[in-house]
């Protein structure tokens, strides 16, 4: 069960390989890839700058994890965000779980990336095509997204 922090991009299919690799117990595995979009509600951007605490958002991110192995049985799971300067376009975030069956595949990465989206550390700028920069918000709908994972439990 692996959580990165890094700058540099990764390869889906390899992350994928690594993932299941040798675990034939394993019957599906969900991933989900983020992008950078070049559209904000401000308008097209060209980039989007990623800071974080690295000890903290790294002790978030493991917790969001352990919290899904709890709900559902995992064989493996993979968490790998970026931090930066991106383009839009490229890859940000990989979310992947790994199950014997797809539907705890399936739900556990949604709520990996329903609780990254709200409560992992990352602070977003977007640069727009003349160059002015502007903080990225959170958004209401994403908090209320997340708290769906919490009513009946």
């Amino acid at each position: 069960m692996t959580v990165r922090v890094q700058q540099k991009d990764f390869n889906l299919g390899d992350e994928l390989k690594t993932l299941h690799k040798g675990n034939h117990a394993i019957g599906g595995v969900c991933a989900f890839t983020g992008l950078v979009r070049d559209m904000s509600h401000n308008g097209e951007i060209s980039t989007m700058t990623l800071e974080y605490y690295p000890s903290m958002t790294e002790k978030i991110l493991q917790k969001i994890k352990a919290q899904a192995q709890q709900r559902w049985s995992l064989e493996a799971s993979l968490i790998i965000h970026r931090y930066g300067k991106l383009n839009a376009g490229e890859q940000i975030v990989l979310v992947a779980t790994a199950s014997h069956n797809r539907d705890a595949a399936f739900e556990s990465c949604q709520f990996i990336m329903d609780f990254l989206k709200t409560k992992a550390p990352f602070w977003k700028i977007e640069t727009d095509l003349n160059g002015n920069q502007q903080w990225v918000e959170a958004k209401n709908c994403d908090n209320i997204i997340a708290s769906n994972w919490t009513k009946n439990n």
